[in-house]
């Protein structure tokens, strides 16, 4: 398989800088020479724009900050990555913060378009990302790309690269969530997103959550994006990430969903978010990043 690795250094999304190094810290972690040893042709192509630090620039609106700089950035990807599908090519996206999900989304949703395929999205992550400028208590795109990408928000977002609707709140499978605002949980369960929780896992036991994951998007789509943020997995295995949080996903756990959701055979697409260098141990989460991408494009134990 040609993989088509697109660097995507932006964190413009969220308040903590350092996400911005994540895309060298994986491919610094040994990214290329993994999916070599799964017989994968990686295709890099590093950053598709030039990037300003966040410091540098104008954050404009206080509900929507560097709305400007992240639409344009995330049009650049939206291009892309739909080139990339339409060249028959596997696209893997390294952020950056979850604000690159915007382009990512937009683009693949153009591409499946033209195939006539239906595209569903596996997010992990613990947060929803599924507030818009009205009910985000922060105004970080980052917590909004989901939603603008299912059509709820301003229309610089929701409107991004093509007009319409991205990908179909009922298509949305997220796994992982353990932080979500009171506002955005109304609007997600208004938008009618399938959620499996912490407490889900805990509940139900993983075992189960990743069947009725799979079952999800084999019953009503074509293909799978998954948009897989590190901040999912407990900062005892992934320290440096975005936003880390107690009580997440466990080594084993984000490795067998991986396996999982290669098992379907139905994954197009990923993108890997939030690796923050500035806050990792000995590249620890970085390594990890790389050994989820290497399950997800097929690597086994045995």
């Amino acid at each position: 398989m040609k993989i088509h690795i697109l660097e995507m250094p932006l964190d413009f999304g969220g308040n903590r800088h350092g996400s911005d190094m994540g895309p060298s810290a994986i491919r610094l972690a040994g990214l290329k020479e993994r999916l070599s040893h799964l017989d994968h042709e990686a295709v890099t192509s590093f950053s598709p724009i030039a990037i300003n630090p966040q410091e540098y620039e104008d954050p404009g609106r206080a509900d929507a900050k560097y709305l400007k700089q992240i639409v344009s950035a995330c049009n650049l990807l939206a291009a892309e990555t739909e080139k990339a599908v339409l060249d028959g090519k596997f696209p893997l996206v390294l952020g950056g913060d979850h604000s690159i999900a915007l382009g990512t989304i937009a683009g693949l949703s153009g591409a499946y378009r033209k195939k006539q395929l239906k595209l569903g999205v596996l997010y992990v992550d613990a947060h929803g990302d599924f507030n818009t400028s009205e009910t985000s208590p922060s105004g970080n795109i980052h917590g909004m790309c989901l939603s603008a990408s299912c059509g709820f928000g301003i229309p610089e977002l929701t409107e991004l690269y093509r007009p319409g609707v991205k990908v179909l709140p009922e298509n949305v499978c997220y796994v992982g969530l353990r932080d979500i605002d009171s506002e955005e949980k109304k609007l997600m369960k208004r938008a009618g997103v399938t959620a499996f929780t912490m407490s889900d896992i805990d509940r139900l036991g993983f075992s189960a959550i990743l069947q009725k994951v799979t079952s999800f998007f084999k019953s009503r789509v074509d293909v799978v994006h998954v948009s897989f943020d590190m901040d999912v997995i407990d900062p005892m295995f992934a320290p440096g990430v975005g936003i880390p949080l107690p009580g997440g996903l466990n080594y084993r756990e984000a490795l067998l969903l991986m396996e999982e959701m290669a098992a379907t055979g139905m994954v197009g697409s990923a993108e890997i978010v939030e690796v923050n260098p500035v806050l990792d141990v000995r590249s620890q989460t970085a390594r990890m990043a790389v050994e989820l991408v290497a399950r997800l494009l097929g690597d086994t134990i045995y």
